[in-house]
This record gives C-alpha cells, structure tokens and sequence, in this order.
C-alpha cells in the first residue's frame, strides 16, 4: 500500500476512534452519575428535567423543516450546523461537532443543505458552514464560517446556564 493510501486510510480511522473515545468517556460519565450498569438505558428515558429531552450524545441529522423544528422544540439548547458534504471547513468542523454533541448540554443538529434547501434558507444559511444556536426555541447566535471549539463551547454554556 503506498504512504498516501495509508495517511488516507490512517485519517479515515481517526475520527471514527475519536468518536469511540468520546462515546465511551460519555458512558463512563453518565454511569458514574447515575449509579449503575443500566444507566444509559435509563438516561435514553429521561427528561432534562425541566421539560427538555435528555440531549443526545450524537448529532442529530435534521432532514426537513419539521424535524428542525422538532429538534428545538424538544431541547433546551441546538447548534444546528448547516454543512456540505464538498465543503472543507465544514468537514474539518465534523470533530467538533461530534464532541460539541458528546460534551455538552447543547444538542447538535446537523442540517445538509444540499440536501435541505428550505430549511438552509429557514435559517439564512447563504455561506456554509453556517451554525445557528437556539436557547429555549429561540435563535440566539449565530456564526458563519469555521468557528473554534472553545468560541461554541463557551456560547453553549452562556445560554444552557
């Protein structure tokens, strides 16, 4: 196999063992708090406990205006990141937005706006990525082009407290 099929396979796995990493630390984490073995199967029937859905620790790939609507409706905090699958800075974004989902209390929503067009044009979204956060079913801020993880965290945890 030449060195660039294997930096491309390499890069391709990285990411998907990020994830892993992720979705396990989150495991040990919600276990931890919640007391037992079976803490994630309680957890997935849980409320926020003011009314909002137990945010996912995924995004959530919104294919519609309804689902997006749906999406802020049911959780006090969405970062809805509108994408392409062809856009560089939306791609280098992905990471973060995997960990954005997995780390904080926002849900993330994902919105493909090739795929989407109403609702890429609900939300403005006239350069990608665009990223819309919705703090309790209102739009909040909102930011065009890739952003770094600690200007999204500290916005999502301005508006979840």
């Amino acid at each position: 196999m030449s060195d660039a099929a294997e930096a491309s396979e390499s890069a391709d796995e990285e990411p998907e063992t990020e994830r892993e990493r992720i979705r396990e630390r989150k495991r040990r984490e919600l276990e931890a708090r919640l007391g037992d073995g079976d803490a994630l199967d309680e957890a997935a029937g849980a409320d926020a406990g003011d009314g909002g859905a137990a945010t996912p620790g995924e995004p959530i790939h919104v294919n519609g205006p309804d689902e997006l609507r749906r999406a802020v409706d049911e959780h006090d905090v969405v970062l809805v990141d509108c994408y392409a699958d062809w856009c560089g800075p939306c791609q280098m974004m992905e990471p973060t937005m995997e960990a954005l989902a997995a780390e904080t209390d926002a849900a993330v929503a994902k919105v493909d706006v090739d795929a989407n067009r109403a609702v890429a044009q609900q939300l403005g979204a006239r350069s990608i990525p665009t990223l819309v956060l919705y703090a309790d079913g209102e739009a909040v801020e909102r930011f065009v082009g890739a952003q770094d993880r600690a200007t999204l965290e500290s916005a999502i945890d301005e508006h979840a407290a």
